[in-house]
């Protein structure tokens, strides 16, 4: 304010005064937030406990043959961890084919995973070194069905912008451990999230090998309980301007502080099936 007086007058113009006046005492603007505190925002968001929802997954190949899965999960909060319990339903060559995780909140705990084939009445433990691999033939990785440890990328807030009319935020991801890149086949990951709701509506993965590029958008965001649920989302793998695959996915009857009991989220629920 006091840079504003002129020593050689006693008064300013009235408009000079005036303009002087408010640029003293206009409130500063407030910094947005790191990369990382958006995405901790993100790690930290109320998704509900104890769910249970029905899914419908729909496969598209490169010729724009279809395929269609019918699944139910079911998941809750083990403290910070999280325990997550799959079946699909139909068809037939499926049907029975289970899924089960333990998603640690210790980044330097390995998650555990577990499949189970009824075609050989016995689970399968999921390597490291293959969760960065299609689950069940679709376009999602067994890496991308657990929450990725933010200890473990480096982030930068790139920009911020709108999508389907609500501001966002576009968030780079980089791994800093050469682990995280051999586990998921990541090299960089670019997330678009929400600013309201801290929701990740979009994401472009860069995949190591082959100069493919993974596509990740919500096309259906509800609130349901006041949890805000992605209701249909799809994941789409493409090598320049081509689409290689699709996955699309609708989320169905999703209901939460469901009654779960320990035994639900075991290997021998797993193999006994839903």
């Amino acid at each position: 304010m006091f840079a504003c007086m002129d020593p050689s007058r006693r008064l300013l113009p009235l408009a000079a005064a005036a303009l002087c006046l408010a640029s003293a005492w206009e409130p500063a603007r407030a910094q947005p937030p790191s990369g990382r505190e958006i995405m901790e925002r993100v790690d930290a968001r109320d998704d509900g406990d104890r769910a249970v929802q029905d899914l419908a997954m729909l496969l598209v190949d490169g010729n724009g043959g279809t395929r269609t899965r019918r699944l139910r999960m079911w998941r809750r909060d083990v403290g910070k961890d999280v325990q997550t319990l799959l079946f699909f339903l139909s068809p037939a060559d499926v049907k029975d084919t289970g899924f089960l995780t333990y998603d640690f909140d210790d980044p330097d705990r390995d998650d555990d995973q577990w499949l189970y084939l009824p075609a050989l009445k016995k689970s399968k433990r999921i390597a490291t070194a293959d969760k960065s691999g299609s689950f069940v033939g679709s376009d999602f990785s067994y890496a991308d069905l657990t929450k990725r440890p933010l200890e473990r990328y480096d982030y930068r807030l790139l920009e911020a912008g709108e999508q389907d009319g609500a501001p966002v935020w576009h968030v780079e991801a980089v791994p800093n451990d050469p682990a995280e890149i051999d586990e998921t086949g990541y090299t960089r990951i670019q997330y678009v999230v929400r600013q309201d709701n801290a929701v990740v509506v979009g994401a472009v993965f860069s995949l190591r090998r082959g100069g493919r590029l993974k596509h990740y958008s919500v096309t259906k965001l509800e609130q349901i309980d006041g949890i805000w649920v992605p209701t249909s989302m799809q994941m789409a793998t493409g090598k320049g301007d081509v689409t290689l695959h699709e996955t699309r996915l609708d989320l169905a009857n999703v209901r939460f502080g469901q009654p779960m009991d320990d035994s639900r989220f075991s290997v021998r629920q797993l193999e006994k099936g839903p």
